[in-house]
């Protein structure tokens, strides 16, 4: 399919974070561009703000006209809409052209240098901070990120179309339709079981992705992962290492060895060691593509983070309130370490959504033990997301496996009167639900109360 002969592109499901970016994308490349999605958003609203039509019923008679023409227009859906979507089955039903995001995506990239990152965790920040990197340093780049940065409040960094920073996402095997020229993976951890059954299946996946490589490509892996490519790793033997590391006024400052030098005291201002391998793999992607040392280390400590990833909402003497999109136990784990770390003598009071109810079935005892970590602990019932209710899967039953005394389950009218019965200092809001939409409630109350 030759893009450039497409006049309209149309989004069934366009409030997604992968989808807005691509409809932020065509729109700025003169495109006619709309879409349904069931929910107003902020993301929603700021398509709505750039021009294009969003509407949240599904009705085909909500479609515009423009792109009831079906030589002209193009459907781009997410695999998260269900099979009976009204108008998703009228598109098909009438031979629309009608492909997944990813396969956009690997259209869109495929005569690109295209450089993918890919892992069960620490995509959406690595891809960020790659993105950010490469950019400072001008190269002609289109990044598309799973989140919204911090240094541009976009999903989208637009800055030439010769190279493709792209987020490479394992669910519903999406990776496999993109062909890098450098690629990234970050952790193998086991997830989406709702998608792949077993974990062998997840880790051939992996596998498959690896294998789609351009010629004299080059993989990244993190140290001890059971893939052949450059490592990277902390304190270790990788190929790429981080060594060094302290902490001077709550920024990371730390050396990194490469295959050919040491670069010395860099400085990177997200807490976490997780987000310190994701600073290096975002380096190493950068100074194999050729960027320069000295623009590199400019740009790392210039760069912001993420949206819900480890963000600060409110940080004074007496109060810290973090929000992060943490929804898996090696993700809360990480979560924790940072926290601990940056307050290593403080009481956290951690509130976390768990999100889908196979994600919980199938991880139910490692939730348990990364929750029970924190001092004190407030459990919200589970986000459905794209699932039906499973019977026996509840937050009641993750609760009662966590060994945390200081726990409770609580509504989300209950939230509010909760917290504010806690004497922690730092809360955090831990989940990949619409726990999302509870943070500037709960940024207010607290502003007030302090």
């Amino acid at each position: 399919m030759n893009l450039n002969n497409i006049h309209n592109i149309y989004f069934v499901g366009i409030g997604g974070i992968g989808m807005s970016a691509l409809a932020r994308y065509f729109h700025e490349n003169n495109k006619c561009v709309a879409g349904y999605d069931k929910t107003q958003t902020e993301i929603t609203d700021s398509l709505e703000t750039m021009g294009i039509a969003v509407h949240f019923e599904d009705l085909v008679d909500n479609i515009p006209s423009p792109f009831l023409n079906k030589e002209k227009t193009l459907v781009v859906y997410t695999p998260a809409i269900p099979k009976d979507h009204l108008e998703l089955t009228y598109f098909n039903t009438n031979e629309y052209q009608v492909l997944k995001r990813s396969q956009i995506l690997g259209l869109i990239t495929e005569n690109t240098f295209c450089l993918a990152v890919a892992g069960t965790h620490g995509k959406t920040t690595t891809t960020s901070i790659l993105g950010h990197l490469m950019n400072k340093c001008d190269v002609p780049l289109t990044a598309f990120l799973g989140g919204i940065s911090e240094n541009y409040n976009s999903n989208l960094i637009l800055n030439g179309t010769e190279v493709s920073v792209v987020e490479a996402d394992e669910f519903d095997r999406s990776f496999l339709a993109l062909s890098p020229d450098m690629a990234c993976v970050t952790s193998m951890d086991a997830d989406h079981l709702d998608i792949y059954g077993e974990v062998s299946e997840l880790k051939k996946s992996f596998e498959g992705f690896s294998k789609r490589l351009k010629p004299n490509g080059k993989l990244f892996v993190k140290n001890g992962l059971p893939l052949q490519g450059i490592t990277y790793g902390i304190e270790d033997d990788s190929d790429y290492s981080i060594q060094n590391i302290r902490i001077e006024n709550g920024t990371y400052v730390f050396d990194v060895k490469t295959p050919k030098t040491v670069l010395e005291s860099l400085q990177f201002n997200l807490p976490g060691r997780h987000n310190l391998l994701n600073a290096l793999i975002a380096l190493a992607m950068a100074i194999e593509y050729g960027c320069s040392y000295e623009q590199l280390t400019k740009a790392l400590v210039s760069y912001k983070g993420v949206k819900r990833r480890f963000t600060y909402h409110i940080k004074t003497d007496n109060l810290v309130f973090i929000d992060d999109y943490a929804h898996h136990p090696e993700e809360i784990n990480a979560v924790h370490q940072a926290v601990r770390e940056m307050y290593p003598n403080e009481t956290v009071l951690a509130i976390f959504q768990p999100h889908l109810y196979s994600r919980t079935r199938d991880f139910i005892d490692d939730f348990a033990k990364s929750l029970s970590q924190f001092d004190e602990l407030i459990l919200l019932d589970i986000y459905p997301a794209r699932e039906l209710p499973i019977e026996g899967v509840t937050s009641t039953w993750l609760l009662n496996k966590i060994k945390n005394k200081n726990k409770q389950l609580v509504s989300k009218k209950e939230l509010l009167p909760t917290i504010h019965r806690s004497h922690a200092k730092i809360i955090l809001t831990i989940g990949a639900g619409d726990i999302g939409e509870q943070v500037e409630h709960i940024k207010k109350e607290l502003s007030i109360a302090s």
